[in-house]
């Protein structure tokens, strides 16, 4: 047996929101959307550097105020990519953590919370 990835199921609420914060700001791409017949919940696939994340409007799927944490190497330019769109709703900052990580931490429109965290050389 082998464990192979995890991905993250994050609940939505409205559409066109999640894809401003997500495509727009973030910089995610769409890999695709489902729905089970037309009027039905969406549920999209989203990805960035090969790290994927699913967005859902199904009761059940996920839950609003979930954090999830990414690893990433580069936080200083995503940081600076992130203030170049001057999105109204957040301007983060990176924060030193006391365990030894660097932090960059988002909200989404729907509660959940993203923590883009590196770890400080030394």
């Amino acid at each position: 047996m082998r464990l192979e990835r995890t991905i993250p199921i994050l609940r939505m609420f409205d559409v066109e929101k999640a894809r401003e914060f997500y495509l727009g700001y973030l910089g995610f791409s769409l890999d695709f959307e489902h729905r089970f017949h037309e009027g039905a919940p969406l549920f999209m696939g989203i990805s960035r550097d090969g790290l994927p994340l699913f967005l859902s409007e199904h009761h059940g799927d996920g839950t609003p105020g979930t954090h999830v944490r990414i690893d990433v190497i580069g936080i200083d330019q995503l940081h600076a990519e992130l203030a170049k769109k001057n999105y109204k709703y957040m301007n983060p900052g990176i924060v030193e953590q006391d365990w030894g990580q660097r932090e960059l931490r988002v909200y989404d429109p729907f509660g959940n919370q993203i923590a883009f965290s590196e770890a400080i050389a030394g």
